[in-house]
């Protein structure tokens, strides 16, 4: 019985000598929460996670199918017609071929354009290009308050 209980101190000073050992390493090196330490390989220095205090990873926050990136679809042919028409009113191409069909003629006068209001010269439609057409968002004015009355 003596055997055993020595034995049994023996583990528990060996346990307690490991544990205090790792908390004075876990002291030395603190690492911040949420920041990865991996080396720059993206466009992204540090990559961010959200942990729990016991050190887990919290499960990733799912996205629904349907965020504004997916929901954006490519121009109707209507859309079309009024970019042509922007562009055949400000001398880039002929009013005959603004049709609503974006062809070879469409992206080489919006590359002309782009070029001329130094905007990278893409011939894709996108919306610096637009608002230098003049079909940018439209915005209501809003009306200004009545002056107070006088007393």
């Amino acid at each position: 019985m003596k055997n055993f209980l020595s034995c049994a101190a023996m583990l528990a000073m060996i346990l307690l000598a490991w544990n205090a050992d790792g908390a004075e390493q876990a002291k030395k090196a603190p690492v911040k929460k949420g920041v990865s330490k991996t080396p720059y390989k993206g466009k992204r220095k540090y990559t961010t996670t959200a942990s729990s205090k016991s050190g887990k990873k919290a499960p990733a926050k799912r996205v629904p199918a349907t965020t504004w990136r997916n929901r954006q679809t490519s121009p109707s042919a209507d859309r079309y017609r009024e970019i042509q028409q922007a562009l055949a009113s400000k001398g880039y191409m002929n009013p005959e071929e603004a049709n609503g069909t974006w062809n070879a003629a469409s992206v080489d006068a919006l590359k002309k354009f782009q070029s001329e209001q130094n905007l990278d010269a893409s011939g894709k439609i996108n919306s610096l290009s637009l608002i230098a057409l003049g079909l940018g968002p439209k915005r209501e004015a809003v009306a200004a308050p009545p002056p107070p009355p006088n007393h």
